[in-house]
């Protein structure tokens, strides 16, 4: 879901699951098994982007919203959170779709450098370049953001 499969996520990670099990015997060992196989779930969620006719960038679906809540305090603190993230995730619909899967590779699914390396099959140091220019763009989206509410 994260990488923008969106309501297709489920069939997505269905359809990773049975090619990393037909490919369990291809697996090296030269990764970590979960990075490996979110190598595939990335790899069939790009599939999935390839055969829909383009769309003006990936899904990402929002955290589920919290429970009701029982005092003020809390109430605005919900509003505040809710806020924030409809942001984040606002911001992140703008940035081009290698900046957002690196930053969803190593802040969203809390992947290591490493992991995120084999996931989406780039140099080490284009991950490390990516991520360091994809957070300076998504500062520049949340601050210009927050002038605009004021």
């Amino acid at each position: 879901m994260l990488l923008g499969a969106g309501s297709d996520a489920e069939d997505v990670i269905q359809e990773a699951f049975v090619k990393g099990f037909r490919s369990l015997s291809r697996y090296r060992g030269e990764s970590s098994f979960r990075s490996w196989l979110l190598a595939i779930v990335a790899n069939e969620t790009r599939n999935l982007h390839r055969s829909r006719s383009r769309r003006d960038g990936l899904v990402l679906r929002a955290a589920a919203q919290d429970g009701p809540a029982v005092g003020e305090d809390v109430a605005v603190g919900g509003v505040l959170a809710a806020e924030r993230r409809a942001a984040l995730v606002a911001a992140l619909r703008q940035l081009p779709v290698k900046d957002r899967e690196v930053i969803v590779c190593r802040f969203l699914l809390d992947l290591t450098e490493e992991e995120t390396v084999t996931t989406l099959g780039w140099p080490r140091g284009t991950v490390k370049s990516r991520t360091y220019r994809a957070l300076a763009k998504l500062r520049g989206l949340l601050d210009r953001e927050e002038v605009r509410r004021g």
